[in-house]
This record gives structure tokens, sequence and C-alpha cells, in this order.
């Protein structure tokens, strides 16, 4: 990878191969896999990670709003898209680009079914989501009968997939919990089968689940954290590639002397002769004033140098004192080294966040080679 010369996020694609073979190797050659591209494929560039994603033939793709579906379509994606959390004002436009809803709720079904019979379809494949213990979105256990009933009466639809979330497979301390999740899905799904006369995919694993959980695998499993290099767990993090980079370069150096502050509110206040630089992100660009007064870092030259003072809009100031670079030289966010996790922990936040929140207006540059 070349040299930075202004703030960019640099995207993998070899790194996104190895996640997704990795991801392939823990499966039976039978399990189908979904790739979850929400929120710009975790804040790194959709199309260009879907369109990659489909050429390796994953199964299906799943995003969380039906506008994310249409960009998608736009950008070439073929392949079934499960929207997460469609929203009935846009059910018409769901069914004109041939996206896929999840179903969680008894007003949503009849909502969809409505909209589904207006536009004169058939069998329209959905989704219906169960709540097995996360307590977000889903269907209960009990729901079961009135779901077979309302989808019985109607040849506009067709049950594509049963499927549920859950709520701790990273945290094997939590495991009793996890093993209930997969009995109630287990019992509401042979349930729900037994009762319609054909069986649906069955989808319940995450990327955690993927990893800790085999037995959930089931007919199709789900990865999205995993794919952009996290998996959740040290021991995993070190068999997956983080996809991301987040560079940038130093703008100006400065010398400041004891006393002397540094950013707005003088937040920072030097008890010494030190060496300051300026870099040109800020949290209009990701990077939250969480990680301003020493919590966050960056690396240049393989040296940490921590952000001091409050983060500004557009700018970051780091403490140079003792590392040897110059104005231009790159610096790095998160990336390999630290990555994401390393870096969000310092706020005490997670990998999700900080990568999700890095802004549009910071370049993607595509690396394919």
């Amino acid at each position: 990878m070349s040299k930075a010369r202004e703030t960019v996020l640099e995207i993998d694609l070899k790194a996104l191969k190895h996640n997704y073979e990795y991801i392939q190797s823990k499966l039976n050659s039978n399990t189908k896999t979904l790739a979850v591209v929400k929120a710009f494929a975790y804040g790194s560039e959709a199309s260009e990670v879907a369109l990659f994603l489909q050429n390796l033939h994953v199964d299906y793709f799943a995003v969380a709003y039906i506008n994310e579906g249409i960009a998608l379509r736009d950008a070439g994606i073929t392949k079934p898209i499960l929207v997460l959390h469609p929203q009935a004002i846009n059910f018409k436009t769901l069914i004109e680009r041939c996206l896929e809803p999840s179903i969680y709720s008894t007003k949503i079904l009849k909502e969809f079914i409505a909209a589904a019979t207006q536009e004169k379809q058939n069998n329209y494949p959905v989704h219906i989501k169960f709540n097995t213990g996360l307590n977000r979105l889903g269907f209960d256990k009990n729901d079961v009968d009135n779901v077979v009933a309302i989808t019985s009466e109607t040849s506009s639809i067709k049950v594509t997939s049963i499927f549920s979330h859950l709520a701790e497979s990273e945290n094997l301390k939590e495991r009793d919990f996890t093993r209930l999740q997969i009995e109630r899905f287990k019992q509401i799904s042979d349930k729900f089968t037994e009762s319609i006369g054909y069986k649906p995919i069955l989808h319940l694993a995450n990327t955690s689940g993927i990893l800790n959980y085999p037995e959930a695998h089931l007919d199709m499993v789900r990865t999205g954290i995993g794919l952009n290099g996290y998996g959740n767990s040290e021991e995993e993090n070190k068999n997956l590639k983080p996809i991301a980079t987040l560079k940038s370069v130093i703008s100006q150096i400065h010398n400041i002397e004891t006393g002397e502050t540094v950013g707005y509110n003088r937040a920072y206040k030097s008890e010494g002769s030190q060496k300051t630089a300026t870099i040109p992100i800020g949290h209009a660009d990701g990077i939250g004033r969480q990680y301003g007064n020493k919590k966050g870092f960056v690396t240049i030259n393989g040296e940490k140098a921590y952000i001091i003072g409050n983060v500004c809009m557009d700018m970051i100031m780091v403490d140079i004192t003792g590392i040897n670079c110059n104005e231009g030289d790159e610096v790095i966010i998160f990336g390999n080294t630290p990555n994401a996790s390393q870096f969000a922990q310092s706020a005490n936040t997670i990998s999700y966040e900080i990568i999700t929140a890095i802004s549009q207006r910071v370049k993607r540059l595509i690396i394919s080679d």
C-alpha cells in the first residue's frame, strides 16, 4: 500500500477474501453464507465490498434499511437481499427492487401482505424473525400459530426463512444463555416447519455464533464484522485480517513550552517543552471527542502519539515529543496495528462503533492487489 498524502480509508479486498475463506472453512459445504453489508458495509464501501463478495459466490446479502438495498441493486447486486428493519412506507419500493423483508410483528406482517397483494405478487419471499432472548425485534414463541394462520390465508407471500439473533455468542461465560437461545429457536422452527408443511431456510448464527457454536450454523449463517476482520475475541482476531486502514498525514508541527495549552477549551496544558502535530481528521470524520485528552492515540513511524486536548471537528492534535517525524509524514489511526478494536478500547467502546462512524467525506481507496 502506498503512503497516504491525505486522510483516506483504504479497503483491502485481499483481506476481505481471506476473511471470507476463513469463515467458509468453519462451515459445512451445504451451509449458505449471508454477508451483512449494512451501514456502508460496516463503514467501508458497500457496493465494492458486495460486488467482490458476489464474485466469491456468497449466497445472500443483508442490509438494515431499504435504501441500502436499493444502492446495492443499483451497483449490480443480483443475489437475494434481506432487509432487516424495513418500514411499511417503503414496501412498494422494496417489492419493485426485489428486496426481501424481515417480518417481525403482526402489524408489519399484515401491512406487507396488503402491499404485496396490491402489487399483485405471488409467493413473494419474506423472512420471519423470532425473538429468542435479544428482546429487540421479533415474534414471540407463542406467536407461531398466529403467524402460520395469517401466512396460510394468502398466496401473495411465502416464508423463505425463519431466523433469530444471538445476544451473547461472543461471551463464552454466557454459554448457558446462548444454548438456551439455540434450543428456543429449534423448538420454534420445528413447530413452524411442521405447521406450514415445508422447510424454510433456518439461520441463527452471527459471526461469533459461527466461530463458537457450530451447532447453530443450521442452513445459513450471517456474518458482517467477521468479513471486516474482527472475530469478537483476541484469539479469533489473529485468524482474520482487518480490511480497513484509516490513514492521514501530519499537516503541521508545533513546538510548545511549559504552560501553553492546546485546542479548544484549553483542554490540554503542557507541563514542559513538547512537540505537537496537527492531523486533518476530527469528529466530523468519526473520531469522537471521547478519544481526546490522551485516551486515543495514532501511530507515526511505528510510534504511539497520543491525542491531546479536545478532538476538533476537522483536526486532532497529538503529542510527538521524541518521535522522529516531519510534516507530510503518514499517520495510521487504525488498521493492522493498532486495529479498530484496540483503538476503540482506548475510549471504552467497540470496533463496530469506530469503523461504522467513519464519515462518508473520508475518501475510500480500494486496494485489490
